[in-house]
């Protein structure tokens, strides 16, 4: 029953410490998770809460997390742990009968689970927490009272430290599918032997005042007497859907101009903004400097939007911006990059660089080579990226350390008995 209890602490601790530090990397996007819900159940009335709670969700999951791996404040942990599964299980069910969300976001964009599979691993969890819970009085501490105390406060400083880092610049570690390296080309792409959706088509008809229900096989397209009503097509199973989606470009006439942006050999900067509103401002003045340096050949220039056209009047006004903007689905540009506005510099299609709007790079930085510059400024993304993966690595070396242990005090017990 010992090793039973050691076991679901390590398990149920590690799954906190992933799920809280993906979601803690990519806070914006975890609001978005909060903006989805708040839509789905008529609470349109908390959207500005939206990232205050999934800070707050993120910190709880990744302490409650970091607590049972570490094994301090089991009592505390254990009621934390105990009412976020009660919570997340309930409100997993609901999603998982009734969809009104199609992905809970439970681990971010790292890893996508549908309802129904997040509902069975909440299920599976909530038995290794019922276990932690009802024997939290046996635990015995790790350290003492005041080092389980600054263990606890260093683990949210530095937790905070990165939520901090990605609030002000972009996620520390991106699981986003416009990350660093893709091709957006070939993440469109449809494999030729891939499943497709799966549709159903309920035909309606009625006939001395009643309507009845057919099917594409027995609708009586025969008998004039039956009038049509309606048709509803049902989505019945879903198919494969590329990484990269719903993704388009269109002038303000509504000409697609797309392709010839994805497949232009020479380099372009995209300024990312899908909603002008609550961009930060400024940074459209400074993405000016950028627009200057790009209108001497080096590079094309598009700002895309999801705002209408007289909010961009405005702006354009506003600031005398010399670039054009053109019009992208809201949802697809939230995805591409968290940053209000972003900047990001592809070449054929493939993302080479990605910018918040507080390191927007400066024609002086950038030079004359623009790959160069990008290739610079990855390999100093990638020091924030090793911190992350020291992070998580450093919970998984004390959870096979606390493992070690274990195994070593079970062989000293048998060997004095």
């Amino acid at each position: 029953m010992k090793f039973l209890r050691f076991i679901s602490r390590i398990l149920v601790g590690m799954v906190f410490v992933f799920s809280g530090f993906v979601k803690g990397v990519d806070p914006i996007g975890s609001s978005y998770k909060f903006h989805d819900y708040f839509s789905a159940f008529g609470m349109d009335f908390m959207q500005g809460l939206a990232l205050p709670l999934a800070i707050v969700m993120c910190t709880a999951e990744f302490l409650i997390g970091a607590a049972l791996v570490l094994g301090i404040r089991m009592k505390v942990a254990s009621w934390g742990l105990l009412l976020f599964m009660v919570f997340f299980t309930i409100l997993t069910f609901i999603l998982a009968v009734f969809n009104p969300v199609s992905d809970c976001g439970c681990f971010g964009d790292a890893v996508k689970l549908s309802n129904w599979g997040t509902f069975l691993k909440n299920i599976m969890l909530m038995v290794f927490t019922l276990i932690i819970f009802f024997s939290r009085e046996k635990y015995e501490p790790s350290f003492s009272p005041i080092a389980e105390w600054i263990t606890v406060i260093a683990v949210i400083a530095g937790f905070s430290a990165i939520i901090d880092q990605s609030l002000r610049h972009l996620p520390m570690m991106d699981f986003r599918p416009y990350k660093v390296g893709t091709d957006i080309v070939k993440s469109m792409e449809f494999p030729p032997h891939a499943p497709r959706d799966s549709f159903d088509t309920h035909l309606f008809y009625k006939k001395n005042g009643v309507v009845k229900e057919f099917t594409m096989a027995n609708y009586p397209w025969q008998d004039s007497t039956w009038k049509w009503v309606e048709t509803k097509v049902v989505r019945v199973k879903a198919g494969y859907k590329p990484p990269v989606h719903d993704f388009s470009i269109k002038t303000i006439d509504d000409r697609d101009i797309t392709d010839s942006v994805l497949h232009d050999p020479g380099f372009s900067f995209l300024l990312i903004s899908p909603d002008i509103r609550k961009a930060n401002r400024s940074a459209f003045a400074r993405a000016n400097a950028i627009a200057h340096y790009c209108a001497s050949g080096k590079a094309r220039f598009y700002a895309l939007t999801a705002s209408s056209q007289s909010e961009i009047d405005s702006l354009r006004r506003q600031f005398d911006l010399i670039y054009e903007f053109y019009h992208t689905d809201e949802t697809t540009l939230k995805t591409i990059n968290r940053s209000n506005p972003g900047l990001v510099l592809i070449r054929d299609g493939v993302v080479l660089g990605q910018w918040h709007y507080n390191d927007f790079p400066t024609p002086e930085k950038m030079g004359g080579n623009l790959e160069a510059f990008a290739m610079g400024q990855e390999a100093s993304k990638a020091v924030h990226r090793l911190t992350g993966m020291l992070i998580l690595g450093l919970f998984l070396g004390m959870a096979v350390f606390q493992i070690f242990r274990m195994y070593v005090k079970s062989g000293k017990s048998s060997a004095t008995k």
